[in-house]
Formats: C-alpha cells, sequence, structure tokens
C-alpha cells in the first residue's frame, strides 16, 4: 500500500502534470474571457447589423415535432465568431510577443526526393542534393 501511495503522489506531483494543469486551468480561464468577447460584444454587433441577437426562433414543424434549427445556427455562428476571435487574439499576442517570425520556420518538401527538410537548409539530409533556403 505504501508503494501505491508513493507511485500515485510521484505521479500527481511530477513537473509535466503540474504544468498540465496550470495550462488546463489558463486555458479554460481563457475561454471564459473569448466567450464572453464574443457574447457580449461581437454578437451584439451582428444583431445591430442583421436586427437578431440568435435565431433561436427558428423551428421547422415536421409531423409535430419541432426541429429547432435556429438554436444550432445560433450555435454554429457563435462557434465561427469565437474562432475568429481567437485566431486573431493569437495573432496579435504573436506579434506582440515577437513569437511570429519565430514560427515562420518550420519544414518543406526538398525539391529533388520529396522529403521534408528545414526551411533554412541548404543542403537535403536525406539525398544531399543542394537546395535552396527558403529562409536566412
Amino acid at each position: 500500500m505504501g508503494q501505491l501511495f508513493t507511485n500515485f503522489r510521484n505521479f500527481a506531483f511530477s513537473g509535466n502534470l503540474v504544468d498540465l494543469a496550470v495550462g488546463l486551468a489558463i486555458g479554460a480561464a481563457f475561454a471564459g474571457v473569448v466567450e464572453s468577447l464574443v457574447g457580449d460584444v461581437i454578437l451584439p454587433l451582428v444583431a445591430a447589423v442583421f436586427g437578431q441577437p440568435d435565431f433561436d426562433a427558428l423551428v421547422l414543424t415536421v409531423n409535430g415535432s419541432q426541429i429547432r434549427y435556429g438554436s444550432f445556427l445560433t450555435a454554429f455562428v457563435s462557434f465561427l465568431l469565437l474562432a475568429l476571435t481567437i485566431m486573431f487574439l493569437v495573432q496579435a499576442i504573436r506579434r506582440a510577443t515577437g513569437r511570429e517570425t519565430a514560427g515562420a520556420q518550420g519544414s518543406r518538401e526538398c525539391d529533388h526526393c520529396r522529403s521534408f527538410i528545414p526551411v533554412d537548409a541548404s543542403v537535403c539530409m536525406f539525398c544531399t542534393r543542394d537546395v535552396q533556403p527558403l529562409a536566412e
């Protein structure tokens, strides 16, 4: 029983798991902020343009059962706006922190053997042929 407790303690308080827990907590808080931005700022702007904040009233009745496709449309529009807002926020954060240029480094296909090589490579590590670097 002591060995089980020791193994659990080592697992629960290992650095990776604690980092994951912190990342999850920050991610949940960030999601709340972005949802508020979309729900309280962006959707009212959409409502000002289109005259309706949501489409929940749209219902299709088939054989006495209601298909609430308006609720789906509201959720879908909210999702699209949320994804778009997150994309813009991440781009702004990358520009502000200077990480956008570091993120540009990556891999590309070799023109000769089609293997993936770094963008700044001048020689393919697989076929050893000269390639033109894309980044200096």
